[in-house]
């Protein structure tokens, strides 16, 4: 049987579990390692052949479109179709009907994946899912298998016998659409499908695939996307900087004398880093950004357009686009309780700042807390409890 020609992206929702990062971008749009996430699910795509793309866009769709375009930059031909109202997975896929061929893969934007997981799993058979061993499967759908068939999956079960959890990764044939007719839940509309007789092959990956859905995963996703990379320099560094392990620089960025870097590390373009400043492994710099004498930064994801005063402090922590602190800034990790979603998480984690904060001189933020979107917070302030969006502390 031919491999697969086609692929579906469902990239239509906005990641509510991830605000207040995703509170002004689709949750596709999270950089990884300066990348957005659904660039790497194209670049997988293509490595393997698969060359036609249909996205599915709806929650701020303009940004997907804009960055992805016709796809010709990624060696891929995308369309696209916009499902206005995100009211499931089922519901996503049905509104690529008219677009999708005898056979397709379907799969998430919101998850990084090896080319390597798709290869043999493109020459299945279609009515299959890709599962991966879990050693925790709270937060997934669980697949109970029975002579290499699924037979159930369960959405987040509280125990089970099993550790395969769904990847989100199928191919069908257009049969599929005759169960999503009522049903707006992928899962459930297949969950449905079984119970009339549908076969649905269970094929298993030891690749990589990771997926995003609390904040401080941006970070574990960060750190194992940037082993993987391959090093490269960029830019101009003075006399005095030492480079230690795998460090990738962009052009027009300039590293300062006397800063220290230990990779893993990317940065941008056009970033002016230092003098004397200590970048230490699984950090990534965006575009633009600049680190001002005498500051750390560990273990973080800092996106473009960020400027980070002297003498800051910065571990475990995501700052998001545009934001600017002034000096003697301080994010530190510890151990933290989390509200997402009406859930408590116990996390080890720094800052979490939204897009466009301005933050004033000698400003600390406690382990674990998180600016929204447009925070203005004045000089001296200990932020220890989270501040939502166009907060203003003074």
């Amino acid at each position: 049987m031919d491999r697969v020609k086609q692929a579906i992206i469902l990239a239509a929702g906005e990641g509510q579990r991830l605000k207040p990062f995703t509170a002004l971008k689709p949750k596709v749009m999270l950089p990884i390692a300066n990348k957005p996430i659904l660039q790497y699910v194209i670049e997988a795509l293509a490595t393997n052949g698969v060359f036609q793309v249909v996205i599915v866009v709806g929650y701020r769709k303009e940004q997907v479109q804009d960055y992805f375009g016709s796809g010709e930059r990624f060696g891929v031909d995308i369309s696209y179709v916009v499902q206005e109202q995100q009211l499931g997975t089922g519901h996503a896929l049905r509104q690529a009907k008219d677009m999708a061929e005898g056979r397709f893969m379907v799969l998430s934007g919101d998850n990084i994946i090896e080319p390597d997981t798709l290869s043999s799993f493109l020459e299945a058979d279609a009515g299959a899912v890709l599962l991966k061993e879990q050693k925790n499967t709270s937060k997934y759908g669980v697949a109970t298998v029975k002579d290499g068939l699924v037979s159930d999956i369960a959405e987040k079960p509280e125990k089970t016998e099993s550790f395969l959890v769904n990847t989100g990764i199928y191919l069908f044939n257009r049969q599929v659409f005759s169960f999503l007719e009522e049903e707006v839940d992928l899962v459930q509309a297949l969950k449905e499908g079984l119970k009339v007789g549908y076969r649905l092959l269970a094929a298993q990956t030891p690749g990589r695939w990771l997926d995003v859905v609390y904040p401080w995963d941006i970070l574990v996703l960060n750190d194992r996307t940037l082993k993987m990379l391959s090093p490269s320099r960029g830019g101009r560094t003075e006399a005095g900087v030492a480079i230690n392990g795998p460090v990738t620089v962009g052009k027009g960025t300039i590293i300062r004398s006397h800063t220290y870097i230990v990779g893993p590390v990317i940065i941008g373009e056009n970033c002016e880093i230092g003098p004397s400043v200590c970048l230490l492994p699984s950090t990534s710099l965006g575009k633009g950004v600049v680190v001002s004498p005498f500051s750390l930064i560990e273990n973080s994801v800092i996106n473009s357009s960020v400027e980070v005063g002297p003498n800051s402090t910065i571990v475990d922590s995501i700052i998001d686009y545009g934001c600017i602190f002034k000096g003697n800034f301080m994010a530190h990790s510890g151990e933290s309780e989390v509200k997402i979603e009406g859930e408590y998480h116990s996390v080890k984690m720094g800052a979490m700042v939204g897009e466009y904060c301005k933050v004033g001189e000698g400003v600390s933020i406690q382990p674990g807390r998180s600016l929204g979107t447009h925070c203005q917070v004045g000089p001296g302030k200990v932020i220890s409890t989270d501040i939502p969006g166009s907060g203003l502390v003074v």
